[in-house]
């Protein structure tokens, strides 16, 4: 039997239950295991006001002990309802038990192949079923590791086919942060900056549309970089809803224009569906959902079931630039693992047969209403979102959505932030949470908007 002839579970898994706090977070056990991460791990993020270490320094956050569906266990045995989901990537909750069959049945016949050399049949089953979300029939499949990897591997297949070096990016954009995609980001400049001489010096920033009334200024100034950038362009990286940036919707005619005027200047469209993709906007691909077809797309995150791999899917001529006289690969030793393709194999298998990308739509609708009808009372704050992939926009102020944050995670709701000053409070629950535990948060949210500074 192979692992796509696995039978599915026969009920799904635990983990659908109220936030229970027994400590104040970060609890004691959190605090000790914080303590000595401060003191071994490499310091990210600006300089704290007391020395790594410190104990007067209090530490943030908390430490993960476990989880299951779409609650987390911290070491200090507090329940937590889990409304970021590992920055949207577990699109199933925590152990479902699909992924865990499959993840136990695969160990038990192979963990590594040899790459695309000897390759897995897994990784040739994945390439297949992927191959087939996009609409080119021709269409090929490059497999990575993580969703940086995978937009590295785009925009080198754009310079291989078109032969041209620039890249329009968008600001407040955010593709991950290795070299490649750094050089893209437009979330914040203290990323990129640092790094800049080793980065790519021929990317051009445009704004994102937020609103219709921006689409042709924005247009305009795609026109503009299309046709007067340091070097030709080749490719045009998008994300087709903002993420990081503050998960910005843009028009509709937004991706069929862009689209349009890429293909009059011969530039390749790159749509970064890492975090829209796979259900969580409510679609499995967004970028088709306009009609718009991209040359190739980036998919990452939830791919794997909570196992990292990422992926390429575009058009079978852009990607045959890969084939050449003189040898040119984009491989890793760990790309195309087998445990990761049988993981993505088992969570494609879930989306679909557990119909949970128009689960996320009709689910994520009502709680965009409720959000927006509980929360009309702050005139400051907006909603948006699509799919179950919400912002909570707390208007100017550097930091405000962190300090929401960090009031939710005592009330026992784990959410992530957004937006170029962490202004945006972002939610991405799995796509299989039960849906009385929203009406929950949103009580929870208007208390700790309440107070919030």
């Amino acid at each position: 039997m192979s692992f796509s002839e696995i039978p599915p579970p026969l009920e799904l898994a635990p983990g659908q239950d109220e936030p229970k706090i027994l400590s104040r977070p970060p609890g004691p056990s959190s605090r000790s295991w914080l303590v000595r991460h401060a003191h071994r791990a490499a310091p990210m993020g600006p300089k704290p006001q007391h020395a790594p270490g410190d104990l007067r320094a209090p530490p943030a956050g908390i430490v993960y002990a476990s989880a299951k569906g779409s609650n987390v266990i911290d070491v200090d045995s507090n329940r937590y309802l889990d409304l970021a989901a590992g920055f949207g990537a577990m699109l199933l909750g925590h152990g479902h038990p699909s992924v865990l069959r499959v993840l136990e049945f695969q160990a038990q016949r192979l963990l590594l192949a040899l790459g695309d050399v000897f390759p897995a049949d897994a990784k040739i089953a994945l390439v297949e079923r992927l191959a087939q979300l996009h609409p080119d029939p021709d269409a090929r499949v490059i497999i990575g590791q993580s969703g940086a990897d995978a937009v590295t591997a785009a925009l080198k297949s754009a310079l291989l086919f078109t032969g041209k070096p620039g890249v329009i990016a968008f600001r407040g954009a955010y593709h991950g942060l290795s070299h490649a995609p750094l050089a893209a980001c437009g979330l914040r400049e203290s990323y990129r900056s640092p790094f800049s001489a080793q980065l790519n010096p021929h990317v051009t920033f445009v704004d994102y549309p937020a609103a219709t009334g921006d689409l042709e200024r924005v247009l305009e100034q795609l026109r503009d970089a299309l046709g007067s950038g340091t070097a030709p362009i080749g490719a045009v990286l998008v994300e087709p809803i903002l993420g990081r940036g503050g998960v910005l919707l843009p028009p509709a005619e937004f991706l069929p224009e862009l689209g349009k005027l890429a293909r009059e200047t011969g530039a390749l469209v790159v749509a970064d569906e890492i975090w829209t993709g796979l259900g969580r906007s409510g679609k499995l691909l967004f970028s088709l959902s306009s009609g718009f077809i991209p040359d190739l797309v980036c998919l990452g995150k939830g791919l794997g079931g909570g196992l990292p791999i990422s992926a390429v899917i575009g058009r079978g001529s852009v990607l045959q630039a890969w084939q050449r006289d003189a040898e040119v690969v984009h491989t890793s030793t760990f790309a195309g693992s087998a445990l990761s393709c049988a993981t993505s194999l088992a969570t494609l298998d879930v989306l679909s047969r557990e119909h949970l990308p128009e689960r996320a739509a009709s689910v994520g609708q009502r709680f965009l209403e409720q959000l927006r009808s509980r929360l009309a009372r702050f005139t400051n704050v907006q909603v948006r979102g699509a799919g179950l992939m919400l912002a909570i926009d707390l208007g100017p102020g550097p930091g405000r959505a962190s300090r929401l944050a960090a009031r939710l995670l005592e009330q026992g709701y784990i959410t992530s932030t957004g937006g170029g000053r962490r202004e945006v409070l972002v939610l991405t629950p799995p796509l299989n949470i039960a849906e009385p535990l929203l009406s929950g948060f949103i009580d929870a949210l208007s208390d700790a908007l309440s107070g919030l500074a």
